[in-house]
């Protein structure tokens, strides 16, 4: 006996078969919580108030005043949480497959119906529903991940390479529109001297799919400008086809900032050497003129000779310093 408590409403006019499916759901269900609508309004009234209330509909396609498709239709409408069963005494298999493709979940004769096939249809509809349920959840739950990301993602065909799906911040990033994205290929974005690797690093990865990997690579973006982009993706099943899920973080901005460090760092190097240096021979010749002039005689012109070389000297350092400003003016570090 199945011990869950299931909440079970039948639509059904006819007193005779609301017996018979009462005793059924007994047979195999512990304590059935069992509600009736006569007619299709009465279901209605009830499931509009509170379809939650309900793990299974069993539904009679021949109501006073409902039948056929259209009570299909507005049942389904009406119950899209919770799963629809169809009792008939009409053997139409045309007409049963076409009510499952309407969203019934399962259609059973009344003439061939026992207390276990509709205790299986109970079981199997819910668990079918409730998966589905799951993984409508899951797709929703990706969607707004994936959707509303601030960092540009997409999926793409491992067999055709094309774009499958694409989010807000590649469109805005990449400049392309969703409809342009979904007519690409990867290799639409990527230079055309760097296809050939493109294809190998693929083929290489599918070798172990399970790999979350890392590439930095180089990309175009629709106005033509070419950046640096670290990728991250790894394989997945998306609605049934073999694709990778790509994660694209645009690291130019942080390779131009880097090479502007290492550009000034070199210099900074330079400067140093010149301190080392070349500041020292002028500074040196500066130091031993000045006891010369402290000993010199009253000559003026030797006095006057050393003078000038004081001068030169100064001079040199003047120049070096300069040059030194120049190798550190406030230009090399704008915009960096």
């Amino acid at each position: 006996m199945e011990k869950k408590d299931y909440r079970i409403l039948v639509i059904e006019d006819n007193t005779g078969d609301f017996a018979l499916v009462e005793d059924f759901l007994f047979e195999h269900i512990e304590t059935p919580k069992i509600s009736q609508a006569k007619n299709f309004n009465e279901a209605k009234a009830i499931l509009t108030k509170s379809c939650d209330q309900f793990d299974v509909v069993l539904l009679d396609l021949s109501l006073p005043d409902n039948a056929g498709e259209p009570l299909i239709n507005e049942a389904v409408h009406l119950c899209q949480r919770i799963p629809v069963i169809v009792l008939t005494g009409y053997a139409d298999f045309a007409f049963g497959v076409k009510s499952l493709s309407l969203g019934v979940s399962d259609y059973l004769l009344k003439d061939e119906l026992t207390a276990l096939s509709l205790y299986k249809s109970i079981i199997y509809s819910a668990e079918r529903k409730r998966s589905s349920a799951e993984l409508e959840e899951s797709e929703r739950r990706y969607s707004e991940v994936f959707h509303f990301s601030p960092v540009p993602m997409w999926v793409v065909n491992l067999d055709t390479l094309k774009f499958l799906d694409v989010n807000r911040a590649t469109i805005e990033h990449y400049g392309y529109t969703n409809e342009e994205f979904l007519s690409m290929t990867i290799k639409d974005i990527r230079p055309p001297e760097d296809v050939p690797r493109l294809e190998k690093e693929i083929h290489e990865n599918r070798q172990d799919p399970q790999v979350v990997r890392t590439r930095l690579t180089e990309h175009r973006k629709k106005n033509g400008e070419l950046i640096k982009v670290e990728i991250q993706f790894a394989e997945f099943q998306y609605k049934g086809i073999k694709a990778n899920i790509v994660i694209a973080n645009d690291i130019t901005q942080r390779l131009n900032y880097i090479k502007a460090i290492e550009d000034q760092n070199e210099k900074l190097r330079e400067i140093s050497w010149i301190q080392s240096h070349i500041v020292r021979a002028p500074l040196t010749r500066i130091m031993g003129l000045i006891p010369l002039i402290n000993d010199a005689n009253e000559n003026n012109d030797e006095k006057k000779k050393m003078l000038e070389y004081i001068l030169t000297s100064a001079n040199e350092l003047d120049d070096v310093i300069k040059h030194i400003t120049d190798k550190t003016r406030a230009a090399d570090f704008q915009d960096r």
